[in-house]
C-alpha cells in the first residue's frame, strides 16, 4: 500500500507544519481508515486494529485519537452513520472548511465530493428563510453505489 504511506506521511507533515505529532497508534488508526475505503465506527476500528495488527486498542483510546485526527483535519466524523473516513484531501496544499459525502447506504462506501459554493450558499439562504441558521456545512447524502447497484440488478435478472 505505497498510496497509503504517502499520505501518512504527507499526515505526519502536516502535523508537523502545526505542532502537533502523529504518533504510531495515530498512525495505525488513519491508515486502517484509509486502507477501508468506507466509514468505520470506533468499535469497528477496534476490531480492525486487533485483526490487522494483532494488538488490543481500547474503545477510549480510539475515541481520543479519531478527536485528533479530526482536530488536524485528516478524518472527518459522518453524523448520520456515526462513523469516521479518512479526508480525501490530506495531501492538497489547501484547507476544506466546507465538506460534502455520498455515503452508499448497503456497502457504507463513501466519497467526499465538492459541491458549488453558489449551492452552499443557496442552502443558507433557504435554512435562514425559515428562521435556521447552518450550524454545520458538512453535507452527507444516503446513496447506493455503482458497485451495489449493479449487484442488485443482477440480482433482479436485469
Amino acid at each position: 500500500m505505497d498510496s497509503v504511506r504517502r499520505v501518512i506521511d504527507r499526515a505526519e507533515q502536516r502535523c508537523k507544519e502545526k505542532g502537533s505529532r502523529l504518533t504510531e497508534k495515530r498512525k495505525q488508526v488513519l491508515s486502517l481508515l484509509l486502507k477501508s475505503g468506507k466509514a468505520l465506527s470506533a468499535y469497528e476500528l477496534v476490531e480492525a486494529y486487533k485483526t490487522d495488527l494483532g494488538d488490543r486498542l481500547p474503545a477510549m483510546s480510539v475515541y481520543r485519537i479519531l478527536e485528533f485526527l479530526m482536530s488536524e483535519h485528516l478524518v472527518h466524523r459522518l453524523e448520520i452513520a456515526n462513523k469516521y473516513v479518512a479526508c480525501d484531501h490530506i495531501n492538497c496544499e489547501q484547507h476544506h472548511n466546507e465538506t460534502q459525502f455520498v455515503i452508499c447506504g448497503q456497502c457504507q462506501k463513501v466519497k467526499e465530493i465538492s459541491i458549488s459554493g453558489s449551492i452552499m450558499e443557496e442552502l443558507k439562504k433557504n435554512a435562514n428563510e425559515v428562521g435556521f441558521n447552518l450550524s454545520n456545512l458538512q453535507l452527507e447524502m444516503s446513496c447506493i453505489c455503482e458497485d451495489c447497484r449493479d449487484k442488485s440488478n443482477l440480482n433482479k435478472g436485469l
